[in-house]
């Protein structure tokens, strides 16, 4: 039986297939996220929230430079990052917030916000801006919220935790934008090399295993993130929007 002519060759198809499945690989690491959270190793389940972050800044990179979407188009890879991100960046730690009770009752109304407000955001057509560099709305980063609900907001008090949730649910619908941190429209340098050092920072507070004092480690990791929010409101006023094309009617 001859092959199509049109088809691929068989080492670039298996390469495309080894990059899907990479993709695909941080659902196994969300079981883990999950096995962590039921056994309250929350130091473990940060590690494994920084290996599926890990996975999630490159596989994007892979993708393009194998041209998966071209060799394999009967996959979507959009689809399949999208649903390994809702996991592990969005249902995880809103479980593991609920698991501690970090929030006040009733938990599950307050997590159910999160989870209704972020999939409304997965939804949105016009949820990224790739070729501006941006999300549309909060791009529910709800893991990197959760690690910072352990390091220090708890000691706050649930009020605050509640206080921050709310504000960032309601950034999840409305049409503001922020970066996207793996394609900025501008200032590459630092919103990648800015991601590397967070997430470093991150990593040498979870190798210490301590969450019980808050240290200038702590603080220092606040400047990225505060500055990435500071730079995405500046840069969503300053740049143009992407101007979404309605589909035609048959």
């Amino acid at each position: 039986m001859e092959k199509p002519d049109n088809l691929p060759p068989l080492d670039q198809r298996l390469v495309a297939y080894g990059v899907h499945l990479y993709t695909a690989c941080g659902a196994v690491v969300g079981l883990l996220i999950a096995a962590s959270i039921v056994a309250e190793d929350y130091r473990q389940v940060f590690l494994w929230m920084l290996l599926a972050v890990t996975i999630d800044m490159t596989d994007g990179f892979l993708a393009r430079r194998f041209r998966v979407k071209q060799v394999v188009p009967h996959i979507d890879g959009r689809k399949l990052d999208d649903l390994v991100d809702y996991l592990n960046f969005t249902f995880l730690p809103v479980w593991m917030m609920w698991w501690a009770e970090w929030l006040p009752e009733p938990r599950w109304l307050w997590c159910g916000i999160m989870l209704v407000t972020s999939l409304l955001g997965f939804a949105h057509s016009g949820a990224k801006e790739e070729s501006r560099g941006f999300f549309r709305g909060f791009p529910s980063y709800w893991n990197i919220f959760a690690f910072y609900v352990w390091i220090c907001f708890r000691h706050f008090g649930t009020g605050v935790v509640l206080g921050l949730v709310l504000v960032l649910s309601l950034l999840t619908v409305l049409p503001v934008r922020f970066v996207y941190p793996n394609r900025p429209p501008c200032w590459r340098g630092f919103f990648l090399g800015g991601a590397l050092v967070w997430m470093a920072l991150v990593l040498s507070m979870l190798l210490r295993g301590s969450s019980d004092t808050l240290d200038w480690l702590v603080w220092v990791s606040f400047v990225y993130p505060v500055l990435y929010l500071i730079l995405s409101v500046y840069l969503d006023w300053k740049i143009p929007r992407e101007v979404l094309q309605e589909a035609p009617t048959e």
